[in-house]
């Protein structure tokens, strides 16, 4: 077997429907360009970048980066080498940023790619700057993350080293952007002021999706939303602002009637409090569908969407199977071969991770390799 390209490793295996196929992922690349858009419009004047790290939040990276391009991103940041180059791939001539930083090793590769590393210590910046020929880079500036990044103090040490490299970009994470009246995004706010002004001519950025909604509007010269590029609510307290991007649906495989008494699933997490129609849909925690969405007594459980009707989850989420209560569904949709839908319009990402106990982000980022994907839009 050759070498698969990164690139074409991201493209969709299969058509979707499938008669083989049990779960269908569709990327709207409309609404993603859309939200682009929305938050380039709010940015004040500073460019807008995006985030693309995690195979785009889970949705595909190369579709998702043709897709941006097209809307007029020009800027685009990834976690790791390996998703850069993938990235560079699908937009030969884009400015593309590495998290990660400089993984001892890496320059040869970062160099090849024409990728460029937030270097986050002052020993990457040394390393970096031993490749030769003043290479370009980020700085990164740790302003309360204790994840990351060069430490404030260390702000003046990093400004003089840096004269052997190029920077092109000073940056900081925030810890709490999504909780508006947070005393801490002021501190950091102040914190990477100091800290940029030390390198008074380079651009900067430091508002992540939440924070572009700030009332500080911690712009600078460049925004770098990922999660609300992809449907996430970047704004818990309020409604969300962006298109939903993501349909997630699957088949299902069975049905029948079970007698009260009657358990679902392993472990015996769920009884049948009355004789109650079932069906059995072909997804589980291999495709990312959290155990957290099991349904027992005395907990929220994962919900589908059948023929418009809203079915808890019952039981244990198991591998490769989520089991239904159908009762109340229309009969013809809650038939064997009928497809339900688990994220879309109706069952929105949040709704989705609040019910399995985690986050958004954790819900997208861990849609599994065996959905069919049908990208739609641009």
């Amino acid at each position: 077997m050759g070498i698969i390209e990164p690139a074409a490793r991201l493209l969709p295996r299969t058509e979707p429907l499938d008669p083989a196929e049990t779960g269908v992922l569709t990327v709207d690349l409309a609404a993603l360009a859309d939200n682009w858009r929305m938050l380039a419009r709010l940015a004040s004047g500073a460019e807008c970048g995006a985030v693309v790290k995690a195979d785009a939040y889970g949705l595909g990276l190369a579709p998702a980066v043709r897709a941006l391009l097209l809307a007029g991103c020009r800027t685009f940041f990834v976690a790791n080498l390996v998703e850069g180059e993938a990235a560079r791939a699908a937009a030969p001539d884009a400015t593309i940023y590495v998290l990660d930083g400089l993984v001892p090793g890496a320059a040869r590769r970062l160099v090849a790619a024409d990728l460029i590393p937030a270097l986050g210590s002052l020993g990457e910046i040394d390393e970096w700057a031993a490749t030769g020929h003043r290479p370009k880079a980020a700085i990164h500036f740790d302003t309360g993350m204790n994840r990351f990044g060069v430490p404030i103090h260390e702000a003046a040490e990093a400004a003089e080293r840096a004269r052997q490299i190029t920077p092109t970009l000073v940056m900081s994470h925030f810890v709490c952007s999504q909780m508006r009246d947070e005393p801490r995004n002021e501190r950091q706010i102040e914190a990477f002021l100091d800290a940029r002004a030390r390198f008074s001519d380079i651009p900067a950025s430091m508002a992540n999706s939440s924070a572009v909604f700030l009332p500080q509007r911690p712009h600078f010269d460049l925004i770098r939303p990922g999660y609300a590029l992809y449907g996430g609510n970047p704004t818990p307290y309020a409604e969300c602002p962006v298109r939903p991007v993501a349909r997630l649906m699957a088949r299902i495989l069975s049905t029948r009637e079970i007698e009260p008494g009657a358990c679902v699933g392993y472990d015996a997490l769920w009884s049948a409090p009355q004789r109650t129609r079932i069906a059995t849909i072909g997804v589980g925690y291999a495709d990312g569908v959290p155990v957290g969405a099991t349904g027992c007594d005395g907990k929220p459980a994962g919900e589908a969407l059948v023929g418009g009707v809203r079915c808890p989850f019952i039981g244990r989420v198991s591998m490769d199977y989520v089991v239904l209560d159908v009762s109340h569904a229309p009969k013809d949709a809650a038939r064997r071969g009928e497809w339900v839908e688990l994220l879309g319009d109706d069952i929105c990402v949040e709704e989705a991770a609040s019910r399995a106990g985690t986050i958004g982000y954790e819900i997208l980022t861990r849609l599994g390799a065996r959905f069919a994907r049908r990208y739609v839009g641009p």
